[in-house]
């Protein structure tokens, strides 16, 4: 039996697992992806095949629909994430929508966690039980390096230095970078690896299993974070919520941006500018909620002398 797999399934299995996009913002993808689906059905096209002129056609027949300027950009945005996608999982060798022009728009701010959330978060899992204390330490692990949940799931035991505090793990394009690890995340692998080893025959070599002994994958680790989160009253948080408070974080602390682009694994430094963005909006949020004067408006005119 033939099986015809689904593209925009994976692909919005991926922006909500690995990208930790909101529910409404998938289901807004889902949405523009499925007018998309139905126009090439209709005329007989491949949606893994079409080109950069079928898509131009496709945004001309959508005219008619007077979308806003908001909707078109999540559009385009979701037809280059899509293409994108496939072409990095080897499915087609260009991205039809890499130049379609969309309408510009401000920055955009990714979610992350203050200091208290995150040690909040941390405190949740029962590390009494197996299945607890692995989930603490892949949490502690993904915020003191700054993991993508990829980079979790295929992280081997012999990837970490645990004398020098050091993991080496492969990002995008699988290139390799050599991240340090805080002293709190390598006693939380210690005591998850003592465990393991308690109870295994032969040794896996990756680093995190389910209690089956097979390797975790990445709706394990997406499901539990936001199990946890919602326990403790936090909405939308994923794996790569994560991600962001680690490179928050350590822009608030005053760590350098080349660094943290260093640490990131950003090819390009732009990429990681948004988060010195996060920290200025965060501050102006802090200084309008406690300065005493942030909103006193002077009565300076009224004062100064008349002619």
């Amino acid at each position: 039996m033939n099986y015809k797999r689904d593209f925009v399934r994976e692909y919005l299995s991926y922006l909500q697992v690995e990208k930790g996009l909101a529910k409404n913002s998938v289901e807004s993808y889902e949405r523009d992806l499925a007018k998309l689906r139905v126009w090439a059905e209709k005329n007989n096209f491949d949606i893994v095949n079409l080109t950069r002129q079928d898509l131009r056609e496709w945004l001309i027949d959508l005219a008619g629909e007077k979308l806003s300027e908001n909707s078109k950009r999540r559009l385009i945005s979701a037809l280059r994430g899509f293409y994108k996608f496939l072409q990095f999982d080897g499915h087609i060798k260009k991205n039809p929508a890499e130049d379609l022009i969309a309408p510009q728009k401000g920055v955009y701010l990714p979610k992350f966690l203050n200091e208290n959330d995150i040690e909040s978060l941390l405190a949740v899992p029962d590390v009494s039980s197996e299945i607890g204390l692995r989930n603490r330490a892949i949490l502690e692990l993904m915020y003191a390096c700054g993991l993508r949940v990829s980079e979790a799931v295929d992280i081997q035991i012999g990837n970490v230095d645990f004398d020098a505090g050091i993991l080496t793990c492969k990002g995008k394009g699988s290139k390799t970078r050599r991240v340090p690890v805080g002293k709190s995340a390598v006693e939380w692998l210690k005591s998850y690896l003592a465990l393991r080893r308690k109870k295994e025959n032969i040794e896996i070599s990756n680093l995190f299993v389910t209690s089956s002994g097979r390797p975790i994958n990445r709706q394990i680790i997406f499901l539990f974070i936001k199990e946890y989160a919602e326990k403790i009253g936090l909405e939308d948080v994923s794996p790569h919520t994560l991600r962001h408070s680690f490179a928050t974080h350590l822009i608030q602390h005053r760590a350098d941006v080349r660094s943290v682009q260093q640490l990131l694994g950003h090819a390009d430094i732009s990429t990681t500018q948004i988060y010195t963005h996060i920290t200025d909006t965060h501050l102006r949020q802090t200084y309008e909620k406690f300065h005493p004067r942030a909103y006193q408006t002077s009565n300076l005119a009224e004062n100064m002398p008349t002619d």
